[in-house]
């Protein structure tokens, strides 16, 4: 990433922006690790995240936010994604906003995933006018929870997520949200 780039928002490790062409080949790497798709029905191929990015970059146009690309300050590097995305899958809290992340695992543990969270609720609540932020991630997924639990989102509930009924190790997600702080 040169020095030109052109963060969104920026916490004091981490750059968001929007996804470039560039971007494609990297986060299909971290797509296609079975490390960081554990608890994720499969893998993504290039096909398969190129497309998302682009519905990515189509929702930062339409609503200002997305999963937004994660450089690396001091490096430039892209390391995944952290940010919001339309939940529209069928459930009793849908449709909703959700916060998500996927970094790649060469920078698990050093509290980058908390740090962009943190920033990203922070953009949500002040620059987009959110009042409500939800967050999902199966029961077994201990990891993510954490993150949620460091961001200071709340427990709301256990469900079976329609989304990933085929995958029944995944399907029971645990629901998180975190509600605009008042005035």
């Amino acid at each position: 990433m040169s020095a030109a780039t052109s963060y969104i928002f920026c916490s004091a490790r981490l750059g968001f922006r929007t996804w470039e062409e560039r971007d494609i080949k990297p986060m299909s790497a971290i797509n296609a690790d079975r490390a960081v798709m554990e608890f994720f029905p499969d893998i993504q191929d290039e096909t398969v995240t190129a497309n998302a990015l682009q519905r990515m970059n189509q929702l930062y146009a339409q609503k200002g936010y997305c999963f937004f690309a994660v450089d690396l300050l001091e490096t430039g590097e892209l390391i995944g994604f952290i940010g919001f995305n339309d939940q529209v899958n069928e459930a009793d809290f849908t449709p909703c906003v959700e916060i998500g992340w996927r970094l790649k695992k060469e920078v698990w543990n050093k509290g980058l995933a908390s740090e962009g969270a943190l920033i990203c609720l922070d953009y949500g609540f002040t620059q987009l006018g959110l009042t409500t932020i939800y967050a999902i991630t199966p029961k077994i997924n201990r990891r993510s929870e954490r993150i949620m639990q460091k961001a200071g989102l709340r427990n709301e509930k256990n469900f079976h997520f329609v989304l990933l009924k085929d995958s029944p190790h995944l399907e029971e997600c645990v629901l998180y949200s975190i509600h605009k702080p008042m005035k």
